[in-house]
C-alpha cells in the first residue's frame, strides 16, 4: 500500500484505452485507501502531512436516520463531520448544491482542513460508501487534489473491529483556500443544450425503477423518469455486496456494457448530486478524471423541463 499521501497513477489496473493513454503523465492522487491504511495512519502520523478525516454521512429525510446525532455516538477517532446540507448554496431551491468558494473554504477550514491536509472522507451508510463521493468530488472540484474516501466505509471499519470515539469532535481551525473549476459542473442549461448536440455522455446513478419512472422518488412532488438520451448505471453497481468498491476492471466492463466511452466527455446526474459522484469516482478509478457534476441533477431537472423532456414509464410530468 503506497504511503499516505503519496502519489500514484489509478490507471495502472485498466486496459488500455484513449483516454489513459492521453493521461499517462499525468499521476492521479489516490482515491480509496483502506481501513488498515487509516488505522496506520492514526497510530503513527506521518510529518508534513496532516491527515484529516471527515465523515460525511447524509441520509434522505424518508430514511429516519439522523447523520449528526449517529457521529456523535460513534465515529472513527480524530473524524470531524462534514454536513452536506450546512455546506451548500442555501440560497437555492434545490437540494445542497454546491457553496461559494468562500464558503467552502471557510466550512472545511474549520473542519481543521488546510492545504497540506490529506483529507480522507467516509460515510456511516448501509451500502459502504452512499455520500462521502460527493464531498469527495466537492474538494477535487475547488482545488484540493489530496483527498481519498475510505474503501467500504464505517460499514467495513466496523466489520475489521477497529477503534471507535463518541461525543462532539473539536478539530483545530485552519486555513483553506478554495478555487472552483468550472470544468467540474454543469448547469440545467448544459444539459438541455446537449440534448441536441450531444457533446456530451450522460450516466444517472439513481435505481432503474426511478430511472425508468416506474418506482417512486423519494422526494413530494418529484415524479421519476429520466433526460432523454441518459443512460442508466445504478451507483450500487459500483460495489461488492460487501460493500466494498469494486475493481477497475469490473468497473470499466460496467462502463463498456451501457456503451459508455471512457475516452469522450462524460457527465453524471441523479436524484440531486450525491450518488452521481460514484459515476465520477468510478471513471477516475478508471483513470477519467474529467468526469463533470450535474448538480441540480433530477430534482432540478424535473422542476423546469417541459413535459417531452420528462422520459417515463410512469405518469412523468403533464404541466
Amino acid at each position: 500500500m503506497a504511503e499516505p499521501g503519496s502519489r500514484e497513477p489509478e490507471t495502472r489496473a485498466c486496459s488500455p484505452s484513449v483516454a489513459a493513454a492521453a493521461m499517462a503523465p499525468q499521476q492521479l492522487f489516490r482515491a480509496l485507501v483502506s481501513a488498515q491504511w487509516v488505522a496506520e495512519a492514526l497510530r503513527v502520523p506521518r510529518a508534513g502531512q496532516p491527515l484529516q478525516l471527515l465523515d460525511a454521512s447524509w441520509y434522505l429525510p424518508k430514511m429516519g436516520r439522523d447523520a449528526r446525532r449517529e457521529f456523535d455516538e460513534r465515529h472513527i477517532p480524530g473524524a470531524a463531520f462534514f454536513d452536506i446540507d450546512q455546506c451548500s448554496d442555501r440560497t437555492s431551491p434545490y437540494d445542497h448544491m454546491l457553496p461559494r468558494a468562500a464558503h467552502f473554504a471557510e466550512y472545511v477550514g474549520h473542519l481543521g482542513v488546510g492545504a497540506a491536509t490529506h483529507v480522507v472522507i467516509y460515510d456511516a451508510s448501509d451500502q459502504g460508501l452512499f455520500s462521502a463521493p460527493r464531498v469527495w468530488w466537492m474538494f477535487r472540484a475547488f482545488g484540493h487534489r489530496a483527498v481519498s474516501l475510505l474503501d467500504g466505509g464505517l460499514r467495513n471499519w466496523l466489520r475489521q473491529g477497529l477503534p471507535l470515539s463518541s461525543g462532539k469532535s473539536r478539530p483545530v481551525p485552519t486555513e483553506f483556500r478554495a478555487v472552483l473549476d468550472p470544468a467540474f459542473v454543469k448547469t440545467y442549461e448544459d444539459v438541455k443544450e446537449n440534448i441536441e448536440s450531444r457533446r456530451f455522455q450522460v450516466v444517472d446513478a439513481r435505481a432503474a425503477g426511478r430511472f425508468r419512472g416506474t418506482e417512486p422518488e423519494p422526494r413530494d412532488g418529484i415524479e421519476p423518469g429520466h433526460i432523454p438520451g441518459t443512460v442508466n448505471i445504478p451507483f450500487t453497481d459500483f460495489l461488492t455486496e460487501e460493500g466494498m468498491e469494486k475493481s477497475p476492471e469490473e468497473i470499466r466492463r460496467l462502463f463498456q456494457d451501457k456503451k459508455v466511452d471512457l475516452s469522450q466527455p462524460l457527465v453524471a446526474t441523479c436524484g440531486s448530486g450525491v450518488t452521481a459522484c460514484h459515476v465520477a469516482l468510478g471513471a477516475y478509478l478508471c483513470g477519467k478524471p474529467d468526469v463533470a457534476i450535474y448538480d441540480g441533477s433530477w430534482v432540478e431537472w424535473y422542476m423546469r423541463a417541459q413535459p417531452e423532456d420528462v422520459i417515463s414509464e410512469g405518469r412523468g410530468k403533464t404541466r
